[in-house]
């Protein structure tokens, strides 16, 4: 099999997988959010929130290296494992050991604390199950990983609606995840030594520990700001706001969560086309990147503008509880525009060989994230959390395309026309979507207004049928140069 057959087939799994594991999770987190209400939805969710900032300690970057150099020197898996586990066995005791400490140090009832230390269960079997997977990786296979995180999601919604149905308490649904957890560490450790004939076991090479830990760094430092970015607000709504706000946050959150595969699979396909690009064709790298803002924008706001029209008919899935999320999601969801483009940004970024400029510019939105959350939840609650949401998207959006212009030679003019006739179309969308919500259901509507949408884009020249071509064989690998 040639490399480039290799490559279209890990990304169609890769693409299956997260399409499929991103509908099963949203239909889950729905009927959870249906059935336990906001409140005990906020608990559920700030002990997965709480636990996974800590679990990135587990892992500061190795997953990368991991893969890397195993793809580099293939013979080498076993020492290259061995040695990754020696570093984060001791990493996985000491962050078991924190979250056990500060969560006992706060003032949260037994239930969440058990459920904290069940999802510290969670916490370290995925630590490890991603480990293994990274080993994968490195052997240019998706597919296994792929099936894992399907199962993944099967597993926790059979699970955890059989313990809904059969009227059990929290304890039990996050089981369903611990269960879950316990079949891809399973499943990934089988895998590897089936397969592989890799056993896990630890081996000290003090040489190797300190080239891996070396390489390790500018990663695991990018990660730890990525995840504290990501999940810090729902544990500071927690705190400062209580449990029930949290359980609002996560139904605008999860939302714009579920959306983020269109980007994922896009750049999949994309990366390292763009990675070629730069070292054979900088012209062609300039219209891949023209290209994948201008289909990012053309797909990313007519999302955002149904979902803030339709927000009060799209919060009634989720049952008259969560009415107060309405705000948050509006909000939360124009956000969305800059999370789509800041894909192909920071692939740019990587792609190039600028790691440290993305890792700065998170550091920097971090923190920009924790002072805007602080400062604004005390007041505004779950719909602080969505401005910040907002707020933050815009200044990585800003800091990453003010180093795209000295990285390569393109035209802006493009995106931004693009943009405006994007802009123009779905405010004509906007306003039919509009006064059609009294007359019909949600997803009749979803329908006509993507329909109204895309006709009148494509009549103003937002796009061609090139384009949809272009984007077909983007994903399916067709030809490298059509992007």
């Amino acid at each position: 099999m040639t490399k480039i057959a290799n490559i279209a087939k890990n990304t169609s799994y890769l693409t299956l997988a997260l399409i499929l594991q991103k509908v099963i999770s949203f239909t889950y987190f729905t009927l959870l959010a249906r059935n336990l209400g906001p409140e005990n939805l906020g608990k559920y969710y700030f002990a997965i929130s709480f636990t996974t900032i800590f679990a990135i300690f587990i892992d500061l970057g190795l997953i990368n290296v991991l893969t890397r150099e195993v793809a580099k020197t293939q013979e080498r898996a076993k020492k290259l494992l061995g040695s990754v586990l020696v570093i984060k066995l001791p990493l996985a005791a000491l962050a078991l050991l924190v979250v056990g400490v500060m969560i006992n140090l706060m003032d949260y009832s037994d239930l969440v604390r058990n459920l904290v230390y069940l999802s510290s269960a969670c916490m370290i079997l995925d630590s490890f199950s991603t480990t293994f997977f990274a080993v994968i990786r490195g052997f240019h296979n998706l597919k296994f990983e792929s099936i894992a995180s399907i199962a993944f999601q099967l597993i926790v919604m059979s699970f955890g609606l059989t313990a809904l149905y059969l009227g059990m308490n929290l304890y039990w649904i996050m089981g369903a995840l611990v269960m879950a957890s316990t079949f891809n560490f399973l499943y990934s450790s089988f895998i590897l030594w089936r397969k592989w004939h890799i056993k896990i076991i630890p081996k000290y090479d003090k040489v190797l520990i300190k080239l891996i830990i070396k390489i390790a760094v500018p990663f695991g430092l990018f990660a730890v700001f990525q995840r504290v970015y990501t999940y810090l607000d729902s544990v500071l709504l927690s705190i400062m706001a209580g449990d029930r706000y949290v359980g609002l946050y996560q139904v605008a959150f999860k939302i714009i969560f579920a959306l983020q595969f269109l980007p994922l699979a896009f750049m999949a396909a994309l990366y390292p086309a763009m990675s070629s690009y730069w070292l054979n064709n900088r012209q062609q790298l300039s219209i891949t990147f023209e290209r994948a803002m201008k289909y990012l924008i053309i797909i990313s706001l007519p999302i955002t503008a149904g979902t803030i029209v339709l927000a009060d008919k799209i919060i009634l899935i989720f049952k008259s509880g969560y009415g107060e999320a309405i705000l948050p999601l509006q909000i939360a969801i124009a956000s969305l525009l800059f999370i789509f483009i800041n894909f192909p940004i920071g692939s740019l970024l990587n792609a190039c060989d600028k790691q440290k400029i993305n890792t700065t510019n998170m550091g920097i939105v971090m923190v920009a994230s924790i002072i805007l959350n602080l400062l604004l939840i005390p007041k505004f609650q779950a719909i602080g959390a969505s401005i910040t949401v907002l707020a933050t998207n815009a200044l990585m959006f800003i800091l990453g395309i003010y180093w795209v212009g000295k990285i390569i030679e393109y035209k802006s003019g493009k995106v931004i026309i693009t943009f405006l006739k994007s802009l123009l179309a779905i405010l004509v969308m906007g306003i039919i979507v509009f006064y059609l919500k009294p007359l019909t259901n949600i997803f009749v509507i979803t329908v006509i207004g993507g329909i109204i949408y895309f006709i009148l884009l494509f009549l103003m020249g937002g796009f061609r049928k090139e384009d949809v071509m272009s984007i077909y064989n983007s994903f399916f690998n067709k030809s490298k140069e059509s992007v």
